[in-house]
C-alpha cells in the first residue's frame, strides 16, 4: 500500500476542512470505494477542484495524474509534486506517467484519472473516453470505480454532488469493452443527477 505525503494528510484535513465549509458538497455512494486492493477512480471532469470531491470521499491516499503543465509552474509545482501527483505529457504517449501509475497499482494503492483527458468545456454531457484507465486496471488487475461529478462549484452550492458507482473489473473484457462499459456507467450517473 502506497503511503501518503505528510502535505498530502495535512492538505486533506485543512484545505478539505476548508472545502467542504465552502462549497457543501454532497458524497453518494463512497461505500463503493473498495477499502483495500489495487483501484482506480476514474470519472467526468468539468472544473480544477474535481479531484477534491474525490479525495475527500476515501481514507485511501488517491494519487491523481496531472498534466505536465501544473508541474511547469513554479507558482504550484511544489504543491502538485509534494501531494504526489504523476505528471502526464499529454502532447504524446507519457510512457514515464504510465509506468508510475502502474507502480502505484501493483503496490495495491489507489489512482484518480479522468478518462476525458482535460476538462469538459463543450456542450456534450460526456467526452469520449481515452483507454488508460482500463489499460491499466487491465495489467495490474485493479478495480475500476466509475464517479459522476454534477452541479456548480459556488458557494454552499445546493447540488454540487460526486457519485460513485458499484465497482468493476476488466477481467474478462476486451479493453474496447471495459471503456464502453466505463463511458455508460458514468454517463448513466451524470443522467440521473441532472434529471433529479
Amino acid at each position: 500500500m502506497n503511503k501518503a505525503p505528510l502535505l498530502y494528510k495535512i492538505s486533506k484535513v485543512v484545505l478539505g476542512f476548508i472545502f467542504k465549509l465552502y462549497y457543501n458538497p454532497r458524497i453518494i455512494g463512497k461505500e463503493n470505494i473498495p477499502k483495500e486492493g489495487p483501484i482506480i477512480v476514474a470519472g467526468n471532469h468539468v472544473h480544477l477542484f474535481d479531484q477534491c470531491l474525490t479525495i475527500l470521499s476515501t481514507k485511501r491516499y488517491l494519487c491523481y495524474m496531472a498534466k505536465k503543465e501544473y508541474f511547469d509552474n513554479k507558482k504550484v509545482a511544489w504543491f502538485f509534486k509534494a501531494n504526489g501527483c504523476i505528471p502526464v505529457d499529454r502532447s504524446k504517449k507519457d510512457s514515464n506517467a504510465k509506468e508510475a501509475a502502474l507502480s502505484v497499482l501493483k503496490n495495491n494503492g489507489a489512482i484518480g484519472i479522468f478518462p476525458e483527458g482535460t476538462r469538459n468545456r463543450t456542450n456534450e454531457i460526456l467526452q469520449p473516453f481515452k483507454f488508460g484507465a482500463v489499460s491499466m486496471a487491465q495489467k495490474t488487475n485493479a478495480t475500476i470505480v466509475p464517479f459522476a461529478i454534477t452541479g456548480e462549484y459556488k458557494f454552499r452550492s445546493k447540488d454540487l454532488t460526486v457519485t460513485f458507482a458499484k465497482p468493476f473489473k476488466v477481467e474478462n473484457m476486451t479493453l474496447e469493452e471495459a471503456n464502453e462499459k466505463l463511458y455508460k456507467e458514468v454517463l448513466k450517473l451524470l443522467k440521473k443527477n441532472i434529471n433529479k
